[in-house]
Formats: structure tokens, sequence, C-alpha cells
């Protein structure tokens, strides 16, 4: 009786299998960090003497290609993927309608894709090497400001909350879970060395093996939480946090600059009244966009907003953050709209 072991990626929403007899196995759908596999199939005493891949990933860097070099095992590909010309003539909406016809069939049900996906599938052609885990440095407050001020990114994966109300200036919140990779993926720009501060050195691990697999290697450095950096006690940043039956008060008594961080089609489903729109990925290169003044700013759920405040807040803005659900902007009294966005001005 054959076992099937499902090997969950919740992060990217991705399972790998491995299938065994109990004596020999094959691998479908590796993820890069392929030390997960090996451990599997050393606990079971197994060998692994085929690795499939049932497509060229979109999504994630795979290690199919380094798994099977570390196992011996056999490596097998799709062919169909190198077979994109006679079918597709015949069954590809892009090659079967008229022009006019697919452009408005694909652009009515579009919505954006993270950054990273675009390199993601030529990186997969190339032939990845596997994941290296090799812990980064740790760096000091000194270290970690003059990394700021030349341009890369420090990545604080604490508790949105808990960064909003201490933080060191400059750096960018993006509490670990499964939100990080997908956000974090998208925003940062490419080659950009990043450090990671945690709450802890598990915690800087996990988040390192998760990134490899969109192919970001660049772990520059590391740090604890702020309270247990030695020396020099840097000065913190925080903003406010706030909920939806908080900004509706503050809506009802002046005139307030809300920005909706959401995606575009969670935007066309509903959004506060005179809201702007500039999704969280546009946020970066859109600051000189946005009005002046204290802002406002929400999303679904409350991680966008949080990424966003804190952008926003490196950048010298006055912000709040709402860590609310969106649902509860009705239930809050706050006027709801399905008009076309406003722009910033």
């Amino acid at each position: 009786m054959a076992e099937v072991v499902t090997i969950a990626t919740p992060s990217l929403g991705d399972r790998s299998y491995l299938v065994t007899d109990g004596a020999t196995a094959f691998v479908v759908d590796p993820q890069r960090d392929i030390d997960r596999v090996l451990a599997l199939a050393a606990n079971r005493g197994i060998s692994v003497t085929h690795v499939f891949e049932t497509h060229i990933h979109n999504d994630y860097v795979t290690g199919g290609l380094a798994l099977a070099r570390a196992t011996g095992a056999s490596y097998h590909v799709n062919a169909a993927d190198t077979l994109t010309i006679g079918r597709e003539r015949r069954v590809n909406p892009a090659l079967a309608l008229d022009e006019d016809s697919y452009v408005r069939g694909l652009l009515a049900g579009l919505d954006d894709y993270p950054a990273y996906y675009a390199n993601m599938g030529p990186a997969n052609a190339a032939g990845p090497t596997a994941a290296v885990l090799v812990p980064p440095a740790v760096s000091d407050v000194a270290q970690i400001r003059r990394r700021i001020a030349a341009g890369e990114w420090v990545v604080d994966l604490r508790g949105r909350r808990a960064f909003a109300a201490g933080h060191l200036p400059g750096s960018l919140s993006f509490e670990y879970g499964d939100n990080l990779v997908a956000n974090l993926g998208w925003l940062l720009p490419a080659g950009t060395p990043v450090t990671l501060i945690g709450d802890s050195p598990g915690q800087v691990a996990d988040a390192q093996r998760d990134l490899t697999r969109i192919g970001i290697d660049r772990i520059a450095s590391m740090a604890g939480p702020p309270h247990e950096w030695r020396g020099e006690v840097p000065r913190l940043a925080s903003y406010p946090v706030a909920d939806f039956e908080a900004l509706a008060a503050v809506f009802r008594a002046q005139p307030i600059a809300v920005l909706d961080v959401r995606r575009r089609l969670e935007w066309s489903g509903g959004h506060i009244e005179g809201a702007l729109h500039v999704p969280l990925h546009q946020l970066p290169g859109r600051l000189p966009d946005l009005p002046p003044g204290p802002l406002w700013v929400h999303c679904q759920a409350g991680y966008r907003a949080s990424v966003a405040a804190s952008i926003l807040h490196a950048a010298g803005r006055a912000v709040t953050a709402v860590d609310d659900d969106f649902s509860r902007a009705a239930l809050a009294g706050l006027p709801l709209s399905s008009a076309s966005a406003v722009a910033p001005v």
C-alpha cells in the first residue's frame, strides 16, 4: 500500500507530496527548502528515486532539480510545457478570439498579482539551487541604522501592534505569518538586502526559510526585539492604532484623509465614501501623490494597513493604522460607496 505524505506550505497556498511504498519514494513539486523532504525520507529509511514537476511554477522557486541532484533521483518535467503551439492555436482564448473580445474578457476578471511572480518562471526554467539557510549575522543598532540610511530594508516581524507601539525609525512592519511572503515579496525592490528583526531567532529562521521559497536570499543580518538590544538604547518611534468605530467618530467630527490600500476588486466591492485608493503594492511609488496632513489607513483585515502605516511613517507622515476588519466599517456608521475611486491630489 502506497503512503502519500503531504508537505504543506500555507504561506504560499501550496502542497508538495512524497509517495512511498516503504522502500523507495517519488516526490511531486518540492519546495526550494528540500531539507524538509530529505528529513522525511531519512526518518522513514527510504530512498527518493524520482522527482516530478507538474508544471513550471510561477508562484515559487522550485526545489525539484536540487532534490534530484542531492538524492541521485531521476528528474521529470511536464512535456506539455515544451509542446506552447498547435493545441494552443485551437484552445487558447488569446489566439482563438478576436483582439477586442479577448481584451475585454481578460480585463474584466483581472486583479493585480504579486510582482515577484514575474521572476519565478525564469528562475525555475534555469534550474534553481537548494535554499541556503545559514543564520545571518546579528547587527547592533548602529549597524541597522547604517543599513536603513543606505536604502536597505529593515523588516520587523513582530506583531503589528507591538511595532506601532515602538520601533526603530525607518524600519517596516511585516508581521510574521502566512501574509509575510506575498506582501514583502510584492513590495521589496529586487536585489535589496534585508535585515530581519524578530521576537526570537526561531522566528527569524522561519521567515528566512519562507522568503527563500520566492527567491529572496539576501538576508543581510538579524536582530532581536528592541527591548533586548544591548549597548546603545535607541529612540523608538510609534504611531496610533485604532478601529473603524474610532475612525467613524473622527470622520463625523472633522474632515480627515482616509487611505484605502486594498486591491482594485476589493475596492470596487464597496469602500468608504471620499476615501483615497492606493493599493499597497503601489504605495511606495505614489507617496508624493498623497495629500498633506495626517492619514488614516485601512485595508480588509489590518495586515496591509500596518505595512502601509509603517511605510508612511518611515517617510515622515503622520498616520493612524486601522487594525480592524472592513466588515465593521458599515456597523460603525461609516458611509460606504461602490463609486469610482477618489484619486490622490
